[in-house]
């Protein structure tokens, strides 16, 4: 539905079976996420962010309670639709930055790009507008090992951006980057949705990282504690560097 948010979740809980007892790592979350939304989920270890962030993807599903994506209940979706989806209109970037150690940067998100059939020489286009927009245009034939944790994270942002997708789904993107290079990854990332009208949903421990979202939501023990608008998120994601 063209007027749906990008996700509401009524009453959701999962709940896993470790050992033979019950543990339930997301309990009862309502929440509902706007398009364009910029929306950071913070909390301790075991506090059910990682698990929130799966629900939403696709990944996983919920126990309990529905989880709606553009008016659509994931839980009622067949595996090949929920496949499809992620394929077209979920981008994921995580932590570790899973690019393949011998393709190029250009390699590693055309290889996005395979399942859609596009002309060679689209994908390549749509390869080398990708990786200006993060920054990265002078980067295009170099391997990971020659390329920064920052510039690495770049390209996995490049390569989750592959498929026009609605919304991007970031686990931890900036947990094994200095403060400085993980600030102009979160900056990119706002910038999409300020600039590209995508919702973004941003997994982080991390009060600072969270503070350049539009809205942060508070976990712990799977609950949703507090959804708390961010007044004035810091910096320019306009002015962000290219690489160098």
């Amino acid at each position: 539905m063209d007027d749906a948010p990008a996700y509401e979740l009524r009453r959701v809980s999962r709940t896993y079976t470790v050992g033979g007892a019950q543990v339930r790592a997301v309990r009862e979350v309502d929440l509902v996420v706007d398009r364009g939304d910029f929306l950071a989920v913070v909390g301790p270890s075991g506090s059910g962010k990682t698990t929130l962030l799966q629900l939403l993807g696709g990944l996983d599903r919920a126990s309990e309670g529905a989880v709606l994506f553009e008016g659509r209940d994931l839980g009622t979706m067949r595996d090949a639709e929920l496949t499809r989806l992620r394929r077209t209109a979920l981008g994921f970037v995580f932590q570790q930055f899973n690019l393949v150690a011998t393709l190029t940067a250009a390699q590693n998100v055309e290889a996005a790009l395979a399942p859609t059939h596009l002309a060679r020489r689209h994908r390549r286009e749509r390869v080398q507008e990708l990786l200006e927009r993060v920054g990265l245009d002078r980067r295009l034939h170099h391997l990971p090992s020659q390329l920064s944790g920052g510039e690495q994270q770049r390209v996995a942002i490049a390569r989750s951006l592959a498929n026009h997708p609605r919304v991007i789904l970031a686990d931890e993107p900036t947990g094994n980057l200095d403060s400085d290079t993980g600030g102009e990854i979160v900056e990119l990332l706002r910038s999409l949705a300020r600039d590209d009208a995508q919702t973004v949903v941003l997994i982080t421990h991390d009060a600072t990282v969270a503070g350049h979202a539009h809205r942060v939501v508070r976990m712990h023990d799977g609950r949703l504690e507090a959804v708390e608008p961010v007044e004035e998120p810091p910096g320019d994601a306009a002015a962000l560097p290219n690489a160098s």
